[in-house]
């Protein structure tokens, strides 16, 4: 049985229960949510470890690694994964497109203990071009037992187009294209597949049998955004929302099948148009879990991308996604290297944290206040136990020799917690109104 089939009978799983535990809610509140589709369990099967996705639960990050045709190096890539775990990621995404990718998959999978999630057509286009130097000769079958193969594999959920479809293309052509042209790679392949075939996407026409491989594993189906915006100018347009549409009615036929799904958001969006992203996504689709990527309220950032996307996904959060994918000071621009993976997740940590302090109000704001707290009464040590990155922190202050009694040197003679403290102390209450 699925973690849905399982929460639907009644029943709280171990993974349920556990995480529960780690996110101090009620595990029967936790049950059905999971049974009505609002959370879904994502599970690293080579490790045990779960990770809960959806209403109710903080807003989780995910990292992204992989080959590229033009970088391609298992031993870096090894690196970038480990380093984006011990850095804080909740989930991590393999999208080599470049080498021996089944045995990248499965390395990957054994270098962390994160749930690891993939899109399937990455390998599948990469592996054609090489066989036929052309990805229109992708055979349908081969990619269905590939999928099969990637989820025996451990992978434990995967991003999949299905929404990229005959009807959604004719769309794209009618609105006059776009400004900033089609930006997954997964999607753009399958376009022309459609067209040079003249046939439907496989994966929307099968969609029955993808369910059947995806639930067997209990893999995740995460809804994929082939047409996402790649421009601010382009979000929410017609093709993009008729994507939408289409994977909320696919949302509710996997979780009728039994299967666990999420819904992806679009990529760059202004910033007045984020919150109304979210909820569209959400009352579409019936309050699946929604996989918000970046998003970036502009398109001028690189290279300070990460900056950008931490600004979308704080607004994000707090309108309710439930999980961030996160964007590297290298995007638009360059695979990511090991300095860019941990800087993308921190970016990303600290934005989904501002979004949770407004929606998990009394629960995810309780160390900003101890923080307050311990900062006004100058006590550093107790300080750097509630930030969110200690090792940092005191790292600066000891390279600069910042602290000298109890002030640092932003202030020095003029600290105005200590003058204020002279005259403030005999009124200090634990709780003020």
């Amino acid at each position: 049985m699925t973690e849905l089939e399982i929460a639907k009978a009644g029943q709280i799983s171990p993974a349920v229960k556990n995480i529960a535990q780690e996110e101090g809610v009620s595990p029967e509140v936790l049950r059905q949510k999971v049974s009505s589709g609002e959370v879904v369990i994502i599970k690293a099967r080579q490790s045990g470890k779960a990770v809960g996705v959806g209403s109710i639960l903080r807003t989780k990050v995910n990292a992204s690694i992989g080959t590229s045709s033009l970088v391609c190096d298992l031993e870096f890539e090894k690196r970038k994964a480990r380093l984006a775990e011990e850095t804080g990621a909740d989930t991590l995404m393999e999208l080599s497109a470049a080498g021996d990718i089944d045995q990248i998959r499965r390395e990957i999978i054994n270098t962390v203990s994160l749930p690891v999630g993939n899109v399937p057509l990455y390998q599948a286009f990469c592996e054609t071009i090489r066989k036929y130097q052309d990805p229109t000769k992708l055979d349908p079958e081969y990619l269905f037992d590939l999928i099969e193969r990637q989820c025996a594999d451990g992978i434990a959920f995967m991003a999949i187009h299905c929404g990229i479809n005959l009807f959604t293309m004719e769309r794209l052509k009618k609105q006059g294209y776009r400004y900033g042209g089609l930006v997954s790679k997964g999607g753009s392949l399958m376009a022309q597949w459609m067209v040079k075939n003249n046939r439907e996407n496989p994966l929307y026409e099968q969609f029955d049998r993808l369910l059947g491989i995806l639930k067997k594993y209990d893999t995740v189906l995460s809804l994929g955004n082939g047409l996402r915006a790649g421009a601010i100018h382009d979000s929410l347009d017609r093709a993009q929302i008729a994507e939408l549409l289409i994977n909320c009615e696919l949302a509710e036929l996997a979780r009728e099948a039994g299967c666990q799904v999420m819904v992806e958001g679009p990529g760059h969006v202004p910033l007045d148009e984020i919150e109304a992203s979210v909820l569209l996504a959400k009352k579409m689709s019936g309050g699946a879990p929604y996989y918000m990527l970046g998003p970036l309220p502009s398109d001028v950032g690189a290279p300070f991308d990460h900056i950008t996307a931490a600004i979308g996904a704080a607004i994000s959060a707090k309108a309710g996604a439930d999980l961030i994918c996160y964007v590297t000071p290298a995007e638009h621009l360059s695979l990511p290297n090991e300095e860019d993976v941990v800087i993308g997740v921190k970016a990303a940590r600290l934005a989904v944290h501002v979004g949770d302090i407004v929606k998990r109000r009394g629960v995810a704001d309780l160390k900003d206040k101890q923080a307050s707290k311990d900062r006004r009464d100058l006590k550093w040590n107790k300080v750097f136990e509630s930030l969110l990155f200690p090792e940092d922190a005191r790292r600066l202050v000891e390279e600069r020799k910042s602290l000298e009694k109890r002030r640092c040197s932003m202030c020095g003679d003029l600290c105005a917690l200590e003058q204020a403290e002279l005259v403030f102390k005999d009124y200090l209450r634990e709780n003020k109104k």
